[in-house]
C-alpha cells in the first residue's frame, strides 16, 4: 500500500504531466505528458512532439529523459521518478531501463502497446541489469478520457 505522503506527491506529478499533455494537444500532438522529478524537483519535463518534429521517436518520454539527462550531466537518472500519463511504449520502456530511472509512474494504461505491465513488462523484466519500481493507474480516468477524445475528434 502506497503512503499517504507518497501518494498526494503522486497527484501531484501526475498533475503537471496531465498539464503537459493538454498542452501537446493544443499543438495538435497526441496528449501525453511527461515530468521527471529528483529529490521532490523538476529536472525535465515535455509532451509529445512526434507531429510537429516529424520525428517518430520524439515521445513524451523520451524528450523528458534527455533534457533530464542534460540537466544532471549525466546519462544515470538513479533516483529520479518519472511521471507520464500514458503506460510507456517499447521505445520508452527501453530508455526507461538504460537510464536507470528508479520509478516509473503512468496514468493510463495502454493495452495495444504497453509495455509496462499491459501487454509485456519491459521495465521490470527480471533478465536486464535494470528494473524500474512502478505505479500505474495515478489519474488514469482523467489521462484515458483526454486521449480518447483526442482521438475520437480526428476519426469523425
Amino acid at each position: 500500500m502506497r503512503s499517504s505522503t507518497r501518494y498526494i506527491e503522486d497527484l501531484r506529478w501526475m498533475g503537471r504531466a496531465f498539464t503537459l499533455a493538454k498542452v501537446a494537444e493544443a499543438q495538435d500532438e497526441v496528449p501525453v505528458g511527461a515530468v521527471v522529478i529528483k529529490n521532490s524537483a523538476v529536472l525535465a519535463e515535455g509532451h509529445n512532439l512526434t507531429r510537429s518534429t516529424r520525428d517518430p521517436t520524439a515521445h513524451a518520454e523520451l524528450l523528458t529523459i534527455r533534457a533530464a539527462a542534460v540537466a544532471l550531466s549525466d546519462w544515470r537518472l538513479t533516483g529520479c521518478t518519472l511521471y507520464v500519463t500514458l503506460e510507456p511504449c517499447a521505445m520508452c520502456a527501453g530508455a526507461l531501463v538504460l537510464s536507470r530511472i528508479s520509478r516509473l509512474v503512468f496514468a493510463a494504461r495502454d493495452p495495444k502497446s504497453g509495455m509496462a505491465g499491459s501487454l509485456e513488462n519491459l521495465v521490470q523484466e527480471p533478465r536486464l541489469n535494470h528494473q524500474l519500481e512502478v505505479t500505474g493507474g495515478v489519474l488514469a480516468d482523467a489521462s484515458g478520457e483526454l486521449l480518447q477524445d483526442f482521438f475520437r475528434i480526428r476519426r469523425t
